[in-house]
């Protein structure tokens, strides 16, 4: 402990001495503090914490160069995307010698509070999170220990000063629409994602492109926000399908969304793609396997994923990286999707 204490101090704006000095508190203090410890009171461990961001006190990584472990975070795990990511993750990881471990917490907007405590006792070579941003004293304390962090964010547009790998949602929302304007379809209803989630505006941005470039008025009764999850697709399909003038295409903003359309379309006895044209986004497995199988944006989850880790591993040496990456998005033509029946 006395010997990585000399290192931060050499390494460190600050001594770890002049931090306890400074805080009215022993060095040992500022070490649990350092290292994550749960026994300091919570005002100490505040005071400490803002001292050392105020230094920009940064200790040093060799800890984590001896025990690589990456940990990716998200808000929920059992969504079929997940799965990609978590495989792109372990591919690049691998290739480091490194273990990855897997964290579900908070929404999907940012980690809950007290994750942080707990990568603080990790001490991870660095992080991947699948959340559109992140809290302000998260991102500080994270620096303070040079735990770097990466976004994966198929989500929205995180803040400018944090490391991001996203994909082109506005141009996916605008290939889909404009796939079926091609085949004939003139009355075509959306069912994005969550009305506070940047990607389901701008996929909702580029269908409403696509329309105006093809001369056609947008119809308000024709958009739905759904939640990108198999039944909130069908609660959305059935309202649509039900309106006076249902739409003959559907673009689900997710291939489980998309499910939720085909078995909407079940129920009123349409067949699809005869009767109803549906495409899906993310282009997960389960999208070629559907019934009939799934016209969709290919999403490159995997490839977000492998990207997000490269860009750790430099980060984790300090080298420079680009502030955010988007990678294209591309349709995927099958079966579920046909000129509207005449």
């Amino acid at each position: 402990m006395l010997q990585g204490m000399r290192d931060d101090e050499e390494l460190g704006r600050v001594t770890l001495a002049e931090v306890a000095q400074k805080a009215g508190v022993s060095i040992s203090t500022v070490s649990k503090v350092l290292n994550g410890r749960q026994d300091v009171a919570a005002p100490t461990r505040i005071k400490v914490e803002r001292l050392l961001e105020r230094h920009s006190y940064r200790r040093t990584t060799r800890a984590a160069r001896e025990a690589p472990l990456i940990e990716l975070v998200f808000h929920e795990l059992d969504s079929i995307w997940a799965m990609e990511l978590i495989r792109g993750v372990e591919n690049v990881a691998k290739a480091h010698q490194a273990s990855v471990v897997l964290t579900e917490s908070g929404t999907r907007h940012a980690p809950d509070p007290d994750w942080i405590e707990g990568v603080m006792q990790r001490r991870p070579r660095g992080v991947v999170l699948v959340f559109s941003a992140l809290p302000a004293e998260v991102k500080a304390r994270l620096r303070s220990r040079s735990i770097p962090f990466v976004i994966v964010d198929p989500a929205g547009g995180p803040e400018p000063d944090v490391p991001s790998v996203g994909s082109a949602n506005w141009n996916g929302g605008l290939v889909a629409t404009r796939h079926l304007l091609e085949l004939g379809h003139r009355r075509i209803g959306i069912i994005t994602g969550p009305d506070d989630m940047l990607c389901s505006l701008a996929r909702l941005d580029g269908y409403r492109s696509a329309l105006s470039m093809a001369g056609i008025q947008a119809d308000p009764e024709l958009v739905r926000y759904g939640d990108f999850h198999v039944e909130g697709g069908f609660k959305r399909a059935l309202e649509l399908l039900d309106l006076p003038e249902p739409p003959t295409a559907v673009f689900a903003g997710s291939d489980l969304q998309a499910l939720g359309v085909l078995e909407a379309a079940r129920v009123r006895e349409l067949r699809v793609p005869q009767d109803l044209s549906v495409v899906g986004y993310d282009d997960v497995p389960v999208a070629q396997w559907a019934s009939p199988a799934l016209t969709t944006v290919h999403q490159p989850l995997r490839e977000m994923a492998e990207e997000a880790v490269q860009m750790l591993m430099r980060l984790s040496v300090q080298e420079p990286v680009t502030t955010r990456l988007e990678l294209a998005t591309s349709l995927v033509v099958r079966k579920s999707t046909a000129p509207p029946a005449l």
